[in-house]
């Protein structure tokens, strides 16, 4: 049975639910960011995955890329790269980020983690970001 990690909750905004994975909004204003978890119990590390998962996740990614953009669209600040992550270091469950930078995006050139302070969304900006990921997503 897929139980979402506590962690997840914490850090960040439900989206909705992809074929495979469950999306969540990073709730960080500074980048727009989405997490992408495999509804899979105790999945770790993509090798956990069969093929067929890996395949799907893959097209998700690609497919949480363009709602990055939206979102980044939606908050007038376009992004310029996606970069794509799949740590698991602090929490285990697998899960994927997806985030969209620019190049006077606070961490720029170097990775989100670690640097400054994770900024909080209005809750207006939130709702608005949330709405553009899903819209782009299809959910």
């Amino acid at each position: 049975m897929f139980l979402l990690d506590p962690a997840f909750p914490e850090s960040s905004e439900p989206v909705g639910d992809l074929a495979l994975c469950h999306v969540r909004l990073q709730a960080d204003a500074r980048f727009p960011w989405l997490v992408l978890i495999p509804r899979l119990a105790s999945a770790r590390e993509l090798e956990d995955l069969g093929e067929a998962e890996r395949t799907q996740l893959m097209a998700e990614i690609l497919r949480a890329g363009a709602a990055v953009r939206a979102v980044a669209l939606a908050m007038a600040r376009p992004a310029a790269k996606l970069n794509i992550a799949q740590l698991g270091n602090v929490t285990a469950q697998l899960h994927i980020h997806v985030i969209g930078r620019r190049t006077d995006d606070d961490a720029w050139p170097a990775p989100v983690w670690g640097v400054g302070a994770a900024r909080p969304y209005d809750p207006a900006d939130a709702a608005l970001a949330i709405a553009a990921a899903r819209a782009a997503l299809g959910l």
